[in-house]
């Protein structure tokens, strides 16, 4: 059982630290949630924009990059002896999905429903309830991201070295050298013509008045590669296989509808008739998952092949749909 640790109120005073090769490179806002482990992000932001933290005796922003040997005065913080907020149900079950890990990195299966990072209106997220569960862990990055809704493979660095290699190689995006190759599982609307897809449309993201994100199929966006190939047909549907070369925001999501066949379950880009007919057949969420990674260990050099297993609410959704073929690939 994990429990939650005790903050003592007279645990975080003033104090000097000098940023170790572990931090050379992070963002002073991340350098700080994790040296003041319970303390609300909120009231780390204030400290911030208030001066009360100095960076080699200077103000600093909060995405200010700290550099080897820098000294961070942290302002004394009191607070109150409780649990720590971060220490869940939601936490213990995420810390029971680690499926691979070393001295370097781990993979965790990450569920849906849960957001990689903490938000406007999410006060934590899934790399904060892993670094409260793991107070003894001096570094824990996100090497990238996840949409809320997507479940599957995601890694975790645990030293800056191996986060700015994985991160490396994600910014490779073309030939089979040592980039990571990343492979979704998604259900998309209609019966699938042809063999497998090459999508090549590039992507922008824009901001509506509301704050929420969208991202729409426009020439002066970013280059997004997709690559899209059908597994099995059904009467209504298609599983598909995803590789993404790229890694845009809601990148399979936008190319699956700009394809024509928007993946189910999706509100922000799906067909509303047909995650009608999904939801009847008890869909509540969006069918995509991030099924499989293969990569160059930054450390040792070995090839690592990561696998998550489809979730089993997404395998009974399949298991309610008329199978027609699979498409050279054995069915799930």
């Amino acid at each position: 059982m994990i429990r939650a640790p005790m903050v003592d109120p007279h645990e975080y005073r003033s104090r000097i630290v000098e940023v170790s090769e572990h931090h050379s490179g992070q963002r002073l806002d991340n350098f700080l949630i994790a040296q003041l482990k319970g303390v609300p992000r909120s009231h780390i932001y204030r400290i911030v924009r208030t001066g009360q933290v100095r960076v080699n005796r200077s103000r600093a922003k909060p995405k200010s990059r700290l550099q080897l040997g820098d000294h961070v005065r942290i302002p004394p913080i009191r607070v109150a002896m409780r649990p720590s907020p971060l220490i869940t149900v939601g936490q213990r079950k995420v810390t029971q999905r680690i499926l691979f890990e070393d001295d370097h990195l781990f993979m965790i299966d990450k569920p849906a429903g849960i957001a990689v990072h903490a938000g406007t209106t999410i006060p934590a997220g899934l790399i904060d309830w892993l670094r409260a569960a793991r107070p003894e862990q001096e570094y824990l990055e996100l090497v990238h991201r996840l949409d809320r809704d997507t479940s599957g493979c995601l890694l975790i660095a645990k030293s800056r070295n191996a986060l700015i290699a994985l991160q490396e190689l994600l910014r490779q995006h073309t030939g089979t050298g040592r980039r990571i190759k990343k492979s979704y599982l998604a259900l998309v609307k209609g019966r699938w013509q042809g063999g497998a897809r090459d999508v090549n449309v590039a992507l922008k993201k824009n901001m509506l008045r509301s704050g929420e994100r969208l991202v729409q199929v426009s020439s002066d966006g970013q280059r997004a590669v997709s690559y899209f190939r059908p597994r099995v047909l059904f009467e209504t549907a298609t599983l598909v296989d995803v590789d993404l070369i790229t890694g845009r925001t809601h990148q399979a999501r936008v190319h699956a509808a700009y394809l024509g066949h928007p993946i189910g379950g999706d509100s922000k880009y799906g067909d509303k008739g047909f995650n009608t007919l999904m939801r009847e057949r008890g869909l509540n969420r969006l069918f995509l998952h991030a099924s499989r990674l293969e990569f160059r260990h930054p450390v040792t050099g070995r090839n690592i092949t990561l696998k998550c297993p489809l979730p089993h609410e997404l395998k009974t959704i399949l298991h309610q749909l008329t199978r027609i073929s699979h498409q050279g690939v054995p069915p799930l």
